[in-house]
């Protein structure tokens, strides 16, 4: 008896850019925005004598680095959409040099504030590229595994940065610290360049100010997506508030000098990369989407620890053991959050990306300036990092608790509508 002929299984297509790739060149660009702050914390109050300003003009410098860098999110991601991702990687790429040049060559801080706001524009690229090229050509726990490892090369840059940065503003002053910049910019460039192809069509369409507006108001009235991105602002949003603050705490009222403050830093760093690694391993044997669960736990009680400085003096332990606690947290977090959000999104995924990190840094923003408003860092650290660590927590129960909303890739009958004349589902979903 003669067995019909079987039909081969398809096969997946190959991607434009292998898993490695996409990790090196995303953490390449994730990277770039906490470098250029990581680097340029130690020097903030040695500017302040160097410029003849204030400490309030030079957290300046770093809000509107943060201001820059969420507000262009939501021009990258569209662009990218529209342009495709290579062209706007590199344009912005270039602002941040340019950036760079001008803040290494200022002599007020006025120019010192425009350079630093053109280094935040430039480097909203990094972040909204990064995940759009993972959503481009992954799924799944493989998608995860980009992201963890996106995690653990970023994870690196943090530790190396402040120390590097204390390191050369003792031995040269605080311009070293814009050359090392300038050097990274152009570096980074040129691999973009070299190294990265192109994952998406050019569609001119989506640049019309009405289809970015209705994509925005699509993503922003979608539960699954707010939800999923809550976790994640709660988390990434911290840290940004954290890199306002401790400089200020650890160096003015701890007492650390700009080397000390580098080493110091390892604490968060380090911990950081620490829970990346052990993500990694487990990741073999469990779904990103449960370990998710165990960071926000983690995470609620490293925040929660930071309470403790609303009556207590504080010292090196009490506000560095809180950080390490919530640090490896954000790296459970943020792969299966990150990519859970955007999986239903493959033909708008640059503007989803652009809304998750313009909602992260918005809310380590605005944490940022009411600290500042406050006048005191330490109480600001004391509040504000608590509330970001519940919100993240709040956000995780809620999408728990309705299982339509809870599956890593959700299913067709949870997505919002499609816009007229286009679908935003993949093709193979």
């Amino acid at each position: 008896m003669t067995l019909p002929p079987q039909t081969p299984a398809p096969l997946m297509p190959t991607p434009l850019m292998s898993e490695r790739r996409v990790s090196l060149l995303g953490a390449l660009l994730v990277a770039t925005g906490p470098v250029a702050m990581a680097l340029y914390t130690p020097s903030m109050p040695s500017i302040v004598t160097e410029l003849a300003t204030t400490e309030g003009m030079v957290q300046i410098t770093l809000v509107v680095f943060y201001a820059g860098f969420a507000f262009a999110q939501l021009v990258a991601g569209p662009l990218s959409d529209a342009l495709g991702r290579r062209p706007v990687v590199l344009g912005f790429m270039l602002l941040f040099l340019v950036g760079s040049l001008i803040s290494m060559l200022a002599t007020s801080i006025d120019v010192l504030i425009l350079g630093r706001l053109l280094q935040g524009v430039g480097a909203a690229v990094g972040v909204t590229t990064a995940r759009a090229l993972v959503r481009d050509l992954f799924r799944g726990q493989q998608a995860a595994r980009i992201m963890n490892m996106i995690g653990i090369i970023l994870a690196v840059a943090p530790v190396i940065s402040p120390t590097l940065g204390g390191v050369l503003l003792m031995a040269g002053g605080w311009r070293w610290i814009f050359v090392l910049m300038v050097l990274y910019a152009s570096a980074l460039v040129l691999v973009v360049w070299l190294s990265m192809r192109e994952t998406v069509a050019r569609d001119l369409r989506l640049l019309a100010p009405l289809s970015m507006w209705r994509n925005y108001r699509l993503l922003a009235g979608n539960a699954h997506f707010m939800l999923a991105t809550g976790v994640v602002t709660g988390a990434i949003g911290a840290f940004y508030t954290l890199a306002v603050l401790l400089p200020f705490i650890l160096m003015d009222r701890v007492g650390l000098n700009p080397v000390q403050f580098g080493l110091a830093m390892l604490m968060q760093s380090g911990s950081f990369l620490a829970g990346a690694l052990v993500m990694r391993v487990l990741l073999r044997y469990v779904s990103a989407y449960r370990l998710a669960g165990m960071g926000v736990g983690l995470m609620l009680l490293g925040s929660l620890g930071t309470l403790r400085l609303l009556w207590a003096e504080p010292d090196f332990l009490s506000v560095m053991l809180p950080v390490a606690i919530y640090a490896p947290a954000i790296a459970f977090v943020m792969p299966a959050m990150t990519t859970a959000a955007m999986i239903p999104f493959p033909k708008i995924a640059g503007s989803a990306s652009a809304l998750m990190g313009f909602l992260q840094m918005g809310a380590g923003l605005a944490a940022g300036i009411a600290a500042a408003l406050l006048g005191n860092a330490l109480l600001g650290m004391a509040l504000f990092i608590p509330a970001l660590g519940v919100l993240s927590s709040l956000c995780y129960l809620a999408h728990r608790r309705l299982p339509r909303l809870a599956d890593p890739q959700p299913r067709r009958d949870i997505l919002p509508a499609d816009p007229p004349g286009r679908s935003l589902l993949p093709d193979d979903d």
